[in-house]
């Protein structure tokens, strides 16, 4: 039968009289009164119908029953005590495993290139990646967090952002649009070789959405149609730096192929931006230590992004 939680108490307050031979004693450490431990004592006793301690004005002993119980007890609240200890300090300095969920593309941009510098300023944090790019219920498939883009999360979702605000970019090789020239609209796309990315979770292919710079703000979406399909956005990006076609990325992907001309950017005031990735968890309460660590080291990297680094 399961030990009743009043008994487990008993059995502490039993615990601490028996190691200091001393009600006074363990009185004090426990910052109780003498009264209250002597009447936790007798009530242990009336509940095992057997003494635990023998007692006189100037001493106090174990029986043989209790030196029995006490050999049992000592090693268990031991053990207890190291765990609720340890427990604390992993509150204070991370550590542990931390299951992360991330699409292909943050964990690309976000984890990839800073890994070594997190795990190296958190010896005793490791971390296990598993990317997958639907949307994860990171309770359900037991994760710590996840890394999405703003736009995919359920508004109740516990999160915090981790990139400033982003803009999807097309783009081409000025090699390309040298032979082709440079779309001024949407429209204009039609004409182009549009290489078009398929997405794993769903198999749809993704449609290029545009928002009209002017007043109107109208809405334009051209499908993508082209020599190629991709779901790997990596591979894309590869196709359109060989001069292959015209991609649509986000800008934080190719900001440094822009700023060394491997790529130009076309369209630009028809895209607006949009909220970028979060880390998502389960819940601010209790926030373990990790969970913190991973969650102001990627806020970090924001302003490192934030100033085009």
């Amino acid at each position: 039968m399961p030990i009743e939680p009043s008994l487990l108490a008993s059995l502490t307050w039993f615990a601490h009289i028996a190691r200091h031979r001393s009600f006074t004693k363990a009185a004090d450490e426990m910052e109780v009164t003498r009264a209250a431990l002597s009447q936790h004592l007798k009530g242990l006793e009336e509940r095992l119908n057997v003494r635990l301690l023998n007692r006189t004005t100037r001493d106090m002993s174990l029986t043989d029953e209790g030196q029995r119980l006490l050999d049992v007890l000592q090693p268990a609240l031991s053990a207890i005590e190291r765990a609720v200890s340890e427990l604390s300090e992993r509150h204070d300095e991370p550590s542990g495993l931390i299951r992360l969920n991330s699409s292909r593309i943050a964990a690309r941009l976000l984890i990839e290139p800073h890994l070594g510098e997190f795990l190296s300023r958190h010896p005793k944090v490791r971390l296990e990646l598993v990317l997958n790019d639907g949307l994860s219920n990171i309770v359900a498939d037991g994760m710590d967090a996840g890394l999405r883009l703003g736009e995919s999360l359920d508004e109740h979702m516990v999160a915090v952002p981790v990139t400033p605000p982003i803009e999807m970019a097309v783009v081409g090789s000025p090699a390309y649009f040298a032979q082709h020239g440079l779309p001024e609209t949407p429209a204009d796309l039609m004409r182009h070789n549009c290489l078009a990315y398929r997405f794993t979770s769903s198999g749809t292919i993704d449609r290029w959405s545009f928002t009209s710079p002017d007043a109107e703000g109208r809405t334009v979406v051209v499908e993508p149609k082209g020599s190629a399909v991709f779901n790997d956005d990596e591979n894309m990006l590869n196709a359109a730096l060989q001069g292959v076609g015209v991609i649509k990325y986000l800008d934080i992907c190719v900001r440094q192929h822009l700023a060394e001309g491997r790529l130009v950017r076309v369209l630009a005031p028809w895209c607006r931006p949009f909220p970028g990735f979060y880390l998502y968890v389960p819940s601010r309460a209790q926030l373990p230590a990790k969970i913190r660590a991973l969650m102001d080291f990627l806020i970090e990297q924001r302003g490192v992004l934030g100033r085009g680094g």
